[in-house]
């Protein structure tokens, strides 16, 4: 065996460097599998970080065609950041809103008046499958479809199998992405291309929902959300500005796209994770079995992350709700259906422990906290909200009139709804849309 000169080991460092140069992950590439976009390492993803936020931003004060900056903040990433800086939910909603306008943004959102749109849409698909399940066997259980790493999980795994079974309804993000380049656009006169939509979110995952081909607007030559940033990303624009988000003087919450009773923000009930299972189960006892459901009670099965909702009439269960939470209780769930021993009509399938607000983009404990405690301290916060009805909402009900009516129903239904791809895994090349 001939033994490499030094020369030839210097010649292949320098050609194996010039391909790591060249190595790009991109979001395409993602599993979704918790080891490195859904935790904290460092992972190159263009176009989806807080310093591509802060080039717009220096662009607009140096080019005459500016762009309208809009930033849509979550109501788990508000509580996130309120835990930190010791203020309530609605306080940190404010002072974000004032530290955001300081640095250049123009409009800010909150994605609880999106998701009160994925909430009423959730139902009524609901409805509708629970009314077809004789005919189509694949019609239930529905399984809710907020979460991305959940989607691209089923999409990559189990493909043409699990996905007739997902909800078709946007997540809260994608409905804030239609809302601001479709309706907010045409009533500011503006091309969508001419908005920069940031959203903050709990997630990693996010950044890889808001870079799918099907919200990517090809007219525009625009995605519905350009960027994506999480809890802990913007902790660091606050580092970066030397300033703590507590002693941020408030600003006025924007009121076109916000959930907002006086200066206070408003939430929905249920779970963490948007409240799916109790909105469409409240929904559905009322609409399906005249039923008026007030509080639920959620009995836990294997795990706390792992918790079951029955509606019961003359000693008969005639619905029965899940909430799913971590991939080991997914994998279990998914086995399920397969077997065909799932009992569920309907499941709330999130991909993180505890759900959204544990969510790995939000911000990291303090040397002096455990992430125990920190959660509780979280979810205490988010659900101090107070709840707001999601067919009490005028100012959602007046869009549906305004907006989605005038637009016909086959494009209503393209802004308020999605679909789904089965990957084949030997080639990573898209099989079939749902």
């Amino acid at each position: 065996m001939i033994c490499p000169t030094p020369n030839a080991y210097i010649a292949l460092l320098a050609l194996l460097c010039k391909f790591i140069e060249a190595m790009v992950i991109t979001l395409n590439d993602c599993l979704a599998c918790s080891g490195c976009i859904t935790s904290a390492e460092s992972v190159l993803i263009t176009q989806q970080s807080h310093e591509e936020i802060y080039r717009v931003l220096r662009n607009n004060k140096v080019v005459s065609e500016q762009k309208v900056v809009v930033v849509s903040v979550s109501p788990q990433s508000r509580a996130s950041l309120a835990a930190r800086y010791g203020l309530s939910s609605s306080e940190a909603g404010r002072r974000l809103t004032a530290f955001f306008k300081g640095l250049g943004v123009h409009h800010v959102f909150d994605t609880s008046f999106s998701r009160t749109f994925s909430l009423l849409e959730s139902q009524r698909e609901f409805v509708e499958r629970f009314h077809r399940k004789e005919q189509d066997k694949q019609a239930l259980p529905m399984l809710a479809s907020a979460c991305p790493g959940w989607i691209c999980y089923a999409e990559k795994t189990h493909g043409e199998f699990i996905l007739p079974y997902v909800s078709s309804t946007r997540s809260p993000q994608q409905m804030m992405g239609s809302l601001v380049k479709g309706f907010f656009a045409g009533q500011q006169g503006l091309n969508p291309q001419q908005i920069y939509h940031v959203t903050v979110m709990p997630c990693y995952d996010k950044k890889l929902e808001a870079s799918r081909p099907d919200f990517y607007l090809e007219e525009a030559d625009t995605r519905e959300v350009d960027c994506v940033i999480t809890s802990g990303e913007v902790v660091k624009m606050l580092e970066e500005e030397k300033v703590l988000l507590s002693d941020v003087e408030p600003a006025p919450l924007d009121t076109m796209f916000s959930s907002v009773c006086g200066d206070e923000l408003l939430g929905h009930a249920g779970s963490g994770s948007g409240g799916y299972l109790h909105h469409v189960f409240t929904h559905a006892a009322r609409q399906l079995f005249g039923e008026e459901v007030k509080e639920l009670t959620y009995k836990t099965l294997k795990n706390k992350d792992f918790q079951e909702v029955t509606l019961e009439r003359d000693g008969v269960v005639v619905l029965r709700f899940a909430a799913t939470y971590g991939f080991r209780n997914i994998q279990n769930l998914v086995q399920k259906l397969k077997r065909g021993k799932s009992p569920y009509h309907f499941v709330e399938v999130m991909a993180c422990p505890s759900g959204c607000l544990n969510g790995g983009g939000q911000v990291k404990p303090l040397p002096e906290q455990n992430n125990k405690e920190l959660l509780q301290q979280v979810e205490d916060l988010y659900k101090e909200e107070r709840p707001l009805v999601p067919e009490e909402d005028q100012h959602v009900a007046e869009l549906y009139q305004s907006w989605l009516q005038s637009v016909g129903e086959e494009r209503a239904r393209e802004l308020l709804h999605t679909q789904y791809h089965a990957v084949d895994k030997a080639t990573n090349g898209l099989l079939v849309k749902w």
